[in-house]
């Protein structure tokens, strides 16, 4: 099937990532040096190895992989062809002879050997997102020199680590879905063997814990014991889905089953509002069930993409709608924020607040900007948004036998088959969704539409209705079947009210507090947006219920009356006599902005949860 977006949030963010991100990408990379360390492999008199990690290929693959879905173009972004060329030319001259490819450990004045170090080497996570470039290029351009260079380095590891070789994983997930990617694109079972090999293995002692303990690489126990997502963030999420790959290809049934245990423990108690993953900036992982700080949150934006890849493979492999409801609101909050508005800027880790009084710096990096950053010495967030803003479409509907289901909700033109509709929408601001079929079968066909778990009373007008009628759901669908004809239109309504959220008792750090969301966007406000310090800001559930929607530039905004609470003790641990209560002082009217718009400005405080005034 194919899908394009036409417009619409999503189709303005690839569009500012042709025109800005790419680019400035592009720009970036040149100025660190990529694409020097691989060309000093045949003239070292260009210079030391520039940077300080062994994966920073891996930003060059990346970025590869999204200009894969735009040198084809006609409003391709400037200088992306040449640039694509450029560096696929290294990669061919710097490959070694038996496939190996790693600018890093091939360099003659690195004192590590290729292969030396799995635990921090990243070699195999540096091949996956080759491959993963080579397959992208394959498929939309044609182009299969980067095919030809992968399966090079693929063929090396599987004679080296596959069936007959050492037993051995590698410290970073991400190599295991690249394989059975290789392998859908090829045919080659080897290839999806070799993922195989490497999901089973983790937590057998195959691996070499340095720095870190197991359960930072999510290798203290076999995957099918793990009793909770544990460790390093986008290790895990990308080992998920992984797993979750191999069980598509293999049907391994304790595979899924270890799979939806995960999922269930991640969404239940360690996964943000905003579906931030990763609460920890120490080892960049994922904490205890419910250790969930707002001001701490790391909730990388790389893992942000991880859990997104993961969600979708547990769509496809359930079909279960809530697998969707999460990927959406990662989609436009975890994810969506690491990008600053003009696509020039970025976040590396993604709190839920900024103290009026911190520096907010990223990482281990001192100085800079405040907020986000044009760069990082650990630069990987930045090309995973490229790949990933360049691949949108491809996470919007899957065709299923003769059922289309439409799960994320975009301007967008969709074809399976012979069946072709259009979708209309200013999603997410607004909750009408208009499908308008422009080609179709003499047979029926089915049309599944994705009912969010936020929207209750979901409305549907079927072709030739003037009226909407209730649209129950069905695990998350309403399907619409009818032998359909060119000019038939759906209209599914989502309603849009501000919900006021509040957080499991255990979770300490928002006890007692209130989040602002509508539809599938959690608000924030921010220091410029009310005449108070927001620490001071109460708020109660009626408040949230009759916030008004307002239209800012090209965004929507929540609009509502908060209170102000008396001013705090000056005692840090104040004696409590008798009952408290919190209650307002006055009321001021304060703006709430989309959070993934939050930092685009003065680098001012800002919080997504607010006390709650106690009411009644």
């Amino acid at each position: 099937m194919r899908v394009e977006l036409t417009g619409g949030l999503l189709g303005s963010w690839q569009r500012r990532n042709r025109v800005a991100t790419i680019p400035h990408v592009i720009t970036e990379l040149r100025k660190a040096g990529n694409l020097e360390n691989l060309r000093r492999l045949a003239d070292p008199s260009v210079g030391p190895y520039r940077g300080r990690y062994p994966f920073l290929d891996t930003d060059l693959y990346k970025t590869l992989e999204g200009l894969a879905y735009e040198v084809g173009r006609e409003d391709a972004p400037a200088g992306a062809r040449e640039f694509f060329d450029e560096v696929v030319a290294l990669l061919e001259e710097a490959q070694a002879e038996d496939g190996y490819l790693n600018s890093y450990f091939q360099d003659p004045d690195q004192p590590k050997q290729p292969w030396s170090d799995l635990g921090w080497g990243h070699e195999l996570y540096n091949l996956g997102h080759l491959i993963q470039a080579a397959v992208a290029a394959n498929r939309r351009l044609g182009d299969d020199r980067l095919l030809t260079i992968s399966r090079k380095f693929t063929d090396l590891v599987v004679r080296k680590y596959g069936e007959h070789g050492e037993e051995v994983v590698d410290g970073h997930p991400e190599v295991e879905m690249a394989l059975v990617e290789l392998y859908r694109e090829t045919g080659n079972a080897d290839y999806l063997t070799q993922a195989r090999l490497f999901v089973d293995r983790r937590g057998q002692g195959k691996l070499k814990h340095t720095i870190f303990p197991g359960e930072y690489f999510q290798d203290h126990v076999p995957f099918r014991e793990l009793p909770s997502v544990i460790g390093h963030a986008v290790r895990m999420a990308y080992l998920a889905a992984g797993a979750t790959d191999v069980y598509l290809e293999t049907g391994d049934q304790t595979l899924l089953a270890a799979l939806e245990r995960l999922w269930d423990d991640m969404v239940a108690t360690k996964l943000y509002l905003t579906g931030g993953l990763g609460s920890r900036h120490s080892d960049e992982a994922i904490g205890d069930r419910y250790e969930l700080p707002s001001e701490r949150a790391y909730a990388e934006t790389c893992a942000a993409i991880a859990t997104m890849q993961w969600a979708w493979r547990m769509f496809v492999a359930t079909g279960k709608a809530s697998y969707l409801d999460v990927y959406e609101t990662v989609l436009y909050n975890a994810y969506a924020v690491g990008l600053s508005a003009d696509g020039t800027a970025f976040f590396y880790d993604n709190p839920l607040q900024r103290r009026p009084d911190h520096e907010q710096r990223s990482g281990a990096e001192d100085g800079g900007e405040l907020l986000r950053r044009a760069w990082f010495g650990c630069p990987c967030c930045p090309p995973n948004i490229v790949r990933w803003m360049s691949e949108l479409q491809d996470q919007v509907a899957v065709a299923r036998d003769d059922v289309l289901y439409v799960g994320v909700y975009a301007d967008a033109r969709i074809t399976a088959g012979d069946l072709a509709i259009s979708v209309s929408t200013d999603y997410p601001w607004d909750g009408e969704i208009t499908l308008t079929v422009e080609n179709a079968p003499a047979e029926e066909r089915t049309i599944a539409l994705r009912i969010p778990a936020w929207a209750t009373e979901a409305t549907l007008a079927l072709p030739g209705a003037e009226d909407e009628t209730p649209a129950p759901a069905d695990e998350g669908w309403v399907a619409v079947r009818r032998t359909f004809v060119p000019g038939d239109v759906v209209r599914l309504t989502l309603p849009m009210a501000p919900r006021a959220h509040g957080s499991h008792p255990y979770l300490d750090a928002t006890r007692g507090a209130i989040a602002v969301a509508r539809g599938p966007l959690v608000y924030c406000v921010e220091q410029q947006d009310v005449d108070a310090p927001v620490d001071d800001l109460l708020l109660t559930p009626s408040a949230v219920s009759t916030a008004i929607a307002r239209q800012r530039e090209d965004h929507l905004v929540l609009e509502l009356t908060a209170g102000v609470a008396p001013e705090p003790p000056a005692e840090l641990y104040p004696v409590i006599t008798g009952a408290s209560k919190q209650s307002a002082v006055q009321e001021v009217p304060a703006t709430f902005v989309p959070y993934f718009l939050w930092g685009n400005r003065q680098a001012l405080a800002m919080r997504v949860w607010l006390r709650t005034e106690r009411e009644g």
